[in-house]
């Protein structure tokens, strides 16, 4: 495994690192890593009232705050929401910032999920990781090449399943329960969201939402664990000189390897 301690969260659009990755991300702060947070899309659909440029603005500060809970960087989304493609200027674009940050562990969304911005978002950083290192693929802005290893994690789909309803069972659980009340702060900082959701269902139900969701994934575990996020690692080839498994290593009693 290279010597890189750098850990990157990667979300379709500000809150998602908070709701299904921010406690393995927190857990990996903890254990030395520089912490990133990175958003491909910039929230402008994440509103019922503000103007596209005010919501941009908001979100940005939103995400930014969250980020700095666990002292992590925050890296503003490229486009819109729903414009998240599978395309070359974006994707040459993501690239750019994953030569800039240098990560050594990617955790981003699963490739089945509800939308398409969560299931391109995951394409997009598996090709940029994989491209990371290409002399010939020029990213915007132009950045030098890197050849760290990278190790992907996939985070589970919202709601555990597929599009076609089908269960999607990760391959790791880390157990995040001392983590919660970070994931939650974090959550709480993007109020422009849960303003928006305690009219429209309830006080406090995105937050009652991150931590079912938690709860759901800690029940998959054969071990008494309250909350819990769950991941599925991509193949390393392309990716790192050799395979390897960080998380498991840095994090240790905290990882449960489930089906194996």
């Amino acid at each position: 495994m290279s010597e890189e301690k750098v850990a990157l969260a990667v979300g379709a659009h500000p809150d998602d690192v908070e709701f299904l990755m921010a406690g393995t991300l927190a857990l990996l702060g903890g254990a030395g890593y520089e912490l990133h947070v990175m958003t491909v899309g910039n929230g402008n659909c994440g509103t019922a009232e503000h103007t596209h440029e005010e919501i941009i603005r908001i979100r940005g500060r939103e995400a930014r705050n969250a980020a700095a809970i666990i002292g992590a960087e925050y890296h503003r989304g490229l486009v819109n929401d729903i414009e998240i493609y599978y395309e070359d200027e974006l994707l040459r674009r993501v690239t750019a910032r994953v030569r800039q940050i240098r990560p050594n562990i990617v955790l981003t969304h699963s490739p089945q999920d509800y939308m398409e911005d969560h299931m391109n978002t995951s394409r997009l950083m598996v090709s940029a990781c994989f491209c990371r290192g290409m002399r010939n693929w020029q990213s915007i802005p132009r950045e030098v090449p890197t050849f760290q290893d990278v190790y992907i994690y996939h985070a589970q789909p919202l709601g555990n399943l597929d599009p076609m309803r089908n269960p999607i069972v990760p391959s790791l659980l880390v157990d995040v329960t001392e983590k919660m009340d970070a994931k939650e702060a974090m959550l709480r900082e993007h109020r422009s969201q849960k303003d928006w959701l305690d009219v429209s269902q309830g006080k406090d139900a995105y937050i009652d939402a991150m931590k079912e969701m938690a709860e759901q994934v800690a029940d998959m575990s054969d071990s008494a664990v309250r909350y819990a996020e769950g991941w599925r690692q991509h193949l390393h080839v392309g990716l790192s000189a050799r395979d390897g498994d960080p998380i498991s290593e840095v994090l240790g009693e905290k990882v449960e390897r489930i089906g194996g």
